[in-house]
């Protein structure tokens, strides 16, 4: 089957656009200084020209106020936006709200998207994603320990729950608790919706991370569910489905988070180019000496590579589903990341201690680049379920021989080695 990445002109008009207003309109925004509602007003009017362009939450249907646009077309363009920390928010694709109204669109009740998904899309409401745990091993979500328990027309949850992103400025939270404490691993959970000001709620703090205080209040937050009651209506899908919505959540959305590291590391390659043609050291420009040409020949290949592994992940849900791309969105997760990870750190080198400095971008990207392996699902389980699809088509040969055909090829070339052998001999 051949793979086709190609878009009609119309499209590639609108990704023109796209790239002149990141780089007019948002990259400025990066160094304002402002407070919430400075930052809001000063983004509202770009919003709405987003919105006038028809690409504002593009990964939503049309008749979500989305655009309907497949896996192909949305990794194109949060490439784009994605090169910056507010592409997503102004174009409405930022995480968590994302992939909450993902979940919505695709598993929630009418009167749920009436709630919740709509002013969400409208920008009247923001949220977040209530799943990993302080004390069970968010590599393995099977250890969840968060619990809801029906009582009467209620569930009344308990936990503990950290990196909840947005957690303390979200109207409203999807938790991820167990529901079906004697069903088997996969089927112990459920998704619940959450009010951001339910009694029980505590919204504890914002995690210091290395990535540094996030500003207007994102974050990835501390939470106490201590009895919280919400009506039973609040179930999202059917019960113990929680696993299943979340990979319905998380799959696609790994195109989105590669396709944005590219954009990033994209951005950091163009300031390590540039700066290896401005800045002289020992008599030649930087880009003249040999270690940085490496760098920037190891750093084409490398994007290059994460780009068509990502866009063929992309492709593979568009023609044949989520599940059938499972090995490839595992593969661009743990190959995307360390892409992102060493494409800035080389543009750090090669700007030496003004890389390392908060005068340029760079450092901030390369404090949140060391997230990108942990997020979303460590790499290191990607690599596992990598290997283990990859072994499903292989199975142990019979007897010491990698292949049965090894020991006959080794033998007819030993028959004609000693041919030959004899050959010359003779004519001796």
């Amino acid at each position: 089957m051949t793979w086709d990445f190609s878009t009609e002109p119309e499209f590639e008009a609108k990704l023109e656009w796209m790239r002149a207003f990141m780089r007019d309109e948002v990259y400025p925004l990066e160094v304002l200084e402002a407070d919430e509602a400075g930052f809001m007003r000063a983004i509202r009017p770009l919003q709405q020209e987003v919105k006038q362009q028809k690409l504002w939450a593009t990964h939503l249907p049309p008749e979500l106020g989305g655009q309907g646009y497949g896996q192909v077309k949305l990794g194109l363009m949060h490439e784009i936006e994605g090169a910056s920390m507010w592409g997503p928010i102004i174009f409405g694709n930022q995480a968590p709200d994302s992939g909450n109204s993902e979940v919505l669109a695709h598993f929630g009740t009418e009167a749920q998207k009436k709630r919740w998904l709509h002013p969400l899309l409208e920008g009247k409401m923001r949220s977040a994603f209530s799943m990993t745990e302080p004390n069970t091993a968010g590599s393995d979500p099977t250890l969840l320990s968060s619990t809801a328990v029906l009582d009467g027309d209620e569930w009344v949850i308990n936990g503990h729950k950290w990196f909840s992103s947005n957690g303390m400025i979200a109207d409203f939270l999807i938790a991820m608790v167990v529901t079906e404490p004697d069903a088997g691993p996969y089927q112990r959970a459920s998704m619940i919706l959450v009010p951001g000001d339910a009694p029980g709620l505590k919204k504890l703090r914002n995690i210091p991370t290395m990535g540094g205080h996030e500003r207007f209040g994102y974050g990835h937050a501390e939470i106490l569910y201590e009895n919280v009651r919400v009506p039973a209506d609040n179930l999202i899908g059917k019960r113990g489905h929680g696993f299943l919505i979340a990979q319905a959540r998380l799959g696609p959305g790994r195109i989105h988070h590669c396709m944005r590291w590219l954009g990033q590391a994209r951005r950091a390659f163009d300031m390590l180019c540039e700066r290896s043609l401005q800045r002289e050291a020992f008599g030649k420009k930087l880009a003249s000496h040999e270690t940085v040409q490496n760098w920037i020949a190891d750093s084409a290949a490398e994007m290059e590579a994460a780009r068509l592994m990502t866009l063929h992940a992309a492709w593979v849900i568009d023609t044949a589903g989520a599940a059938a791309a499972r090995k490839e969105i595992s593969l661009i997760k743990f190959f995307g990341a360390k892409v992102l990870h060493d494409v800035i750190d080389r543009a750090i080198q090669v700007h030496g201690s003004l890389g390392y400095s908060s005068d340029l971008p760079l450092e901030e990207m390369y404090r949140h680049a060391r997230a990108a392996r942990m997020y979303d699902g460590p790499d290191e389980v990607h690599r596992v379920s990598v290997a283990r699809q990859i072994l499903t088509g292989y199975q142990a040969p019979p007897g010491i021989w990698p292949r049965e055909h090894v020991p006959t090829r080794r033998e007819a070339a030993r028959r004609k080695f000693a041919s030959l052998l004899e050959a010359a001999v003779a004519d001796a």
